[in-house]
């Protein structure tokens, strides 16, 4: 009798840490990993055909690379009771979205038509983010560059903002990642929403190592936003990030097309002799130094260029038309690269 006691209580323990590992399992893919993918800009159309019933649109879910586990989307959505009603139509989805996301997503429907999909660009600047937001119907150009230059507004509400002059408006902050929001959301959540993300991906870390290299976050985010428009590979974006400081070291001008472009508001692989006379501060042709500001908003990968550069030899650079770039020690070997690969 006590033996049969005793491997009863042995099975109920059993069970308890079943449940709970089987429950922290759901707890950790259901929430703590999002997505099976978090590329930046990465949105996927599904299709919820009428008839589908919860099973089917998880098995889909996960063919689509959507969620993780479709056994624990399963579970998610009978716990919550959602299981029926998980609506028929075609969603435009994040991959960056957690289970508990998608799950809510489908069960408000597209009719409802209650959240979009906002995804903004690495290297955009402030121009194409206005743009955007009007063609979606989400705010007129006039209104989002009145909101961002509201000094009050946002500077007194984030320390990174400090050293940030204020006479600039958010350019360089509007952190480029694809968001969820409502449709009727107030503009000024929406940019609180890119802030809060700039905030959470420059992290203690990054911040005491530019502290410690005696820079200030504008420093750093404004060389950020010029090695972004330059050239594309994270390789490339820390080579250049040290030739920059070099120059500026030797007292040299940046000499970046893209600061160019910036004063211009044109896209020229290479500016005109009459464009690089531009007397515009942001021409780093015709001045020394940094720009007074970022020209876009940067990348975590470019930001993080600038603050952990790759030590080399060269003085300058180009890129080839096909993208490829040029590295040289002196300005005769540039001249000669120009020649070369710029004809």
């Amino acid at each position: 009798m006590e033996r049969a006691k005793n491997m009863k209580k042995k099975m109920s323990l059993i069970i308890i840490v079943v449940l709970f590992i089987a429950g922290g399992y759901f707890f950790y893919y259901s929430q703590t990993l999002p997505a099976p993918n978090t590329n930046v800009g990465e949105v996927k159309n599904f299709t919820v055909q009428p008839g589908w019933g919860s099973q089917k649109i998880s098995q889909e879910l996960k063919k689509a690379g959507l969620i993780r586990d479709e056994y624990v989307f399963e579970l998610y959505v009978w716990g919550k009771g959602l299981s029926s009603k998980l609506l028929p139509g075609n969603y435009a989805l994040a991959k960056n979205l957690s289970i508990i996301e998608v799950a809510q997503i489908l069960s408000r429907g597209v009719g409802s038509d209650k959240e979009v999909t906002l995804t903004f660009i690495e290297g955009w600047n402030t121009g194409d983010i206005a743009e955007y937001l009007a063609n979606k119907g989400i705010a007129s150009r006039e209104d989002f560059f009145a909101l961002i230059q509201k000094k009050a507004v946002w500077w007194d509400e984030y320390d990174f903002l400090r050293d940030k002059p204020r006479n600039l408006d958010l350019e360089g902050y509007l952190f480029p990642d694809t968001y969820r929001v409502y449709r009727d959301a107030p503009l000024a959540d929406i940019v609180r929403k890119l802030l809060n993300n700039f905030g959470a991906k420059l992290t203690p870390d990054l911040r005491a190592e530019i502290t410690r290299q005696g820079r200030t976050i504008h420093e750093v985010v404004t060389l950020a936003s010029i090695v972004e428009k330059e050239v594309a590979t994270d390789t490339d974006r820390q080579m250049v990030a040290d030739i920059f400081y070099k120059r500026i070291s030797a007292g040299m001008g940046l000499q970046s097309d893209a600061t160019v472009n910036y004063v211009t508001g044109l896209n020229q692989t290479q500016p005109t002799a009459k464009e690089l006379e531009v007397d515009n501060p942001y021409n780093t042709y015709k001045y020394r130094g940094l720009p007074p500001g970022p020209i876009c908003n940067p990348s975590l990968a470019a930001i993080k260029a600038v603050i952990y550069p790759t030590g080399n030899p060269y003085m300058y650079f180009l890129t080839t038309p096909q993208g490829e770039v040029i590295y040289s020690r002196t300005h005769d070997e540039h001249v000669a690269a120009k020649a070369k690969y710029l004809k």
